[in-house]
């Protein structure tokens, strides 16, 4: 199949209307381009390895890309495009070049174009993600390895949140625990906990899609003996009691089943919570505190924040 790329050379007030107006557009994604990107901050604490390439960067602006399927209607929607951006004018956006081009790309080379930035990524004092695809030797032998192949589904286990998550596991998780990972995504926390010794780990996802991801990444790092894989909507029919609920989703989805998750964990267990925008971090703590967690930690990672609360002593 062929696809056509389409490349916007623009200002960086502009990225988020465009990429809705490629969104609309019938493209599922968007890949941007900034070249401040190229001189941002980054923590290398536990010695993150960022590979940017200076020529994929324009030298002002941004570039946003998107890909649509080249058919008879392209010419159309691309016209369409090309419209709805001029039209931000109206609303005084700084469009800056407002240069657009297309190009066409092999469906093969557009679904792997990608894994060029995709490397091994030490994202905690053990754990280090590394791509299926990539050769890898431990420098410590406490290390512990995830294996991910995220395809065109879902992310590299390098977004803030799961990093958060991760580490929130890496300090909580005690040999012989008992875990719950509420939408799994990648099945990434569940293997992370079955590394740091839990005896059992209960992977849940609605999407169906997630669900045959995470059981292929189980598989994948070998961890099938502690990780069992279900749809479930949250904890709806869950029973426990378990040591650890963790849930790396949306603040308004964790604030609807904060009751359940107190309701599956011992006293004293812990609920680990992150995909939280620091905007939403009250209205969680405001739930969780409601629900009669105490909040043992708070942690900050560019606008993300993860919280652990420990489920109250006496019942």
């Amino acid at each position: 199949m062929k696809w056509s790329e389409i490349c916007i050379h623009t200002a960086q007030e502009a990225i988020e209307p465009i990429s809705h107006i490629l969104h609309e557009s019938g493209a599922s994604g968007v890949v941007i381009e900034d070249p401040a990107d190229l001189v941002k901050d980054r923590d290398t604490t536990f010695g993150e390895i960022y590979d940017l390439n200076v020529e994929d960067y324009p030298e002002e602006g941004v570039v946003i890309k998107a890909y649509l399927p080249v058919n008879s209607f392209l010419a159309e929607t691309v016209d369409g495009i090309k419209k709805e951006i001029n039209g931000l004018l109206v609303y005084d956006f700084d469009l800056g070049a407002n240069k657009v081009t297309i190009s066409e790309v092999n469906e093969e080379e557009w679904a792997t174009a990608w894994k060029k930035y995709y490397h091994p990524v030490k994202i905690s004092e053990r754990f280090t993600i590394v791509p299926t695809w990539e050769n890898y030797e431990k420098v410590s032998t406490d290390e512990l390895i995830i294996e991910l192949d995220p395809g065109m589904a879902f992310g590299t286990g390098t977004h803030p949140t799961t990093v958060m998550s991760l580490q929130a596991l890496e300090r909580t998780v005690k040999a012989g625990d008992t875990v719950i990972d509420v939408g799994t995504g990648s099945g990434v926390l569940s293997i992370g906990a079955a590394l740091l010794g839990a005896s059992n780990v209960q992977a849940l996802d609605l999407d169906e899609v997630a669900v045959r991801s995470a059981r292929e990444n189980i598989e994948l790092n070998q961890v099938g003996n502690v990780v069992t894989v279900g749809q479930n909507n949250l904890l709806q029919g869950i029973e426990g009691p378990v040591d650890i609920v963790v849930a790396n989703i949306l603040a308004e989805v964790i604030v609807r089943f904060v009751d359940d998750a107190a309701k599956v964990l011992k006293p004293g267990g812990m609920f680990i919570t992150s995909g939280i925008i620091s905007a939403k971090k009250e209205d969680v703590k405001k739930a969780l505190t409601g629900a009669g967690f105490v909040i043992q930690e708070v942690t900050l990672m560019e606008d993300w924040v993860a919280i652990i609360a420990q489920n109250k002593l006496n019942k």
